[in-house]
């Protein structure tokens, strides 16, 4: 199984900042925002982490390609931890498929099309951290339990913020886990099905990659993921994993991403 990691797209939110330096290679405390993304990936049951790049992203890739030099002139100055981390982050099991026009996140995940071999496959936002990995192991037992459906992740959200996410239809079917009706993209709080917004996270069937072939664009001229998923449920079922807010950190804003790194500090030193 691979997890697939969107990572093409422009970061304008964080301009001028990102116009030199990839969104993903901003520092959460003490590495890459994307570095979380792909650490998880492997410690949620995939094999390899394949990242859909930008070709002028380039420093994305030497930060997970190894550095023997780097290493070798850490040792020698008896920096062993720095060099322990280095060669590390270096041997992870990543690769690149790029995107090379700006189409949407379906788009984006088409592109890793070959990758995902007729598998199920997760989807990381890079947007978004889960730090203690707790998130697609649950999903991964959800899916099995129901037949290799696919599973998305779930966040509620306070009225005021429905209207600023994807929100699904759908019923409890036990504690924590709902079977998914509809998809629903920023509705107005009148028209909301429920305040569970969909956060970032998926384990799709391989059918939603055969869907993602044919997609045509809509939204914003962009071939969107909602838009497959939508036409999964009318062949599959699919279910949510409702998380908390503990459980992961929206990176997306300059905002949010301050208070990632606040919470994220403080809970490092608390340990």
């Amino acid at each position: 199984m691979k997890a697939l990691i969107p990572a093409a797209g422009m970061g304008t939110r964080f301009l001028p900042a990102t116009k030199a330096q990839p969104k993903e290679m901003l520092l959460v405390v003490d590495r890459p925002a994307i570095q979380y993304v792909v650490e998880e990936g492997l410690a949620s049951g995939a094999d390899e982490v394949v990242i859909i790049n930008s070709r002028e992203k380039v420093s994305i890739e030497k930060h997970f390609s190894p550095d023997p030099e780097l290493v070798a002139t850490l040792r020698a100055r008896g920096k062993d931890a720095y060099a322990d981390e280095v060669e590390r982050v270096g041997n992870l099991n990543v690769s690149y498929v790029y995107q090379d026009e700006p189409l949407g996140l379906g788009h984006a995940i088409h592109c890793a099309a070959e990758a995902t071999a007729d598998e199920p496959f997760f989807v990381l936002l890079g947007d978004v951290l889960v730090p203690d990995n707790n998130v697609c192991p649950k999903m991964l037992e959800i899916s099995r339990a129901h037949g290799g459906a696919s599973v998305i992740a779930v966040l509620p959200v306070p009225d005021e913020q429905v209207s600023r996410f994807g929100i699904i239809d759908g019923v409890e079917v036990e504690e924590g886990v709902w079977k998914v009706n509809g998809l629903v993209e920023k509705p107005k709080l009148e028209d909301a099905p429920s305040n569970l917004s969909v956060f970032g996270r998926y384990l799709l069937s391989p059918r939603v990659m055969e869907l993602l072939a044919d997609a045509k664009p809509t939204v914003g001229g962009e071939i969107q993921l909602t838009d497959a998923l939508d036409a999964v449920l009318k062949e599959e079922e699919m279910y949510a994993l409702v998380i908390s807010e503990e459980d992961g950190f929206d990176t997306g804003t300059i905002e949010t991403w301050l208070a990632a790194n606040n919470a994220l500090y403080a809970r490092k030193m608390s340990k």
